[in-house]
């Protein structure tokens, strides 16, 4: 699995505004309770898919529907949303290309990074940094979808997609395709008989040898 991750996302240097997976929080403002809500069709990211890693995802330059809601809450801005898009990958069972609809919810606190879990200005730097690690934050008014968006794909999409759940998939032994040969099978031989048959086989072709030989002794003695 490919994603990234989270962590190490807080204050994440210089937000590009023209990104369309940043989002602009001035027009809400900080006054706690204010909400925004937001629509936005974007391209999906790649380097990597989004999605799971060779096995299911949204090719990169496929739109995304995003619906947002914005919420001002004391510590920052809380961010309810739903993505959706088509995914593309492989059929686990017959290994045919599949298309499949995802839609993702999430839900995502971001941080002012002058401001404490609740919700007051900072005298001071933190001394230990772990509880950033974890935390997105919001930057100049701005904020960075695009961590949320791919964790919230990944939890969406399924671990082994399939074609369709009553998918037969391939023959073990040759690999042909059961849904388009539902009679397909091969005739089981068990291991411990196929070595008696082989041994059989052997017998009986010496005795045809020797039964040969037999007949030629005798022609020859009728000859004489």
């Amino acid at each position: 699995m490919d994603t990234i991750s989270k962590a190490g996302k807080a204050l994440n240097g210089h937000l590009d505004h023209r990104n369309p997976l940043v989002f602009d929080t001035h027009e809400l403002g900080r006054r706690p309770g204010a909400l925004l809500r937001l629509t936005r069709s974007v391209d999906a990211p790649g380097s990597p898919a989004l999605g799971i890693d060779g096995v299911i995802g949204v090719p990169e330059g496929v739109p995304v529907e995003l619906e947002l809601r914005l919420e001002s809450v004391m510590e920052g801005v809380l961010v309810t949303g739903t993505a959706r898009a088509s995914a593309e990958g492989e059929c686990v069972r017959c290994l045919e290309p599949l298309r499949q609809e995802v839609v993702a919810d999430f839900q995502e606190m971001f941080s002012y990074p002058d401001a404490d879990d609740r919700g007051r200005a900072k005298a001071e730097p933190a001394d230990d940094a772990e509880d950033d690690e974890d935390r997105l934050f919001i930057e100049d008014g701005l904020f960075d979808l695009e961590p949320v968006l791919r964790d919230a794909v990944v939890l969406a999409l399924p671990m082994q997609p399939v074609c369709r759940e009553t998918c037969a998939g391939l023959c073990s032994e040759c690999g042909i395709r059961l849904d388009e040969n539902p009679g397909h099978h091969h005739d089981a031989v068990d291991i411990r008989w196929a070595a008696l048959q082989g041994l059989a086989e052997t017998v009986s072709d010496g005795e045809k040898d020797n039964m040969g030989g037999a007949e030629a002794g005798v022609d020859e003695k009728q000859e004489k």
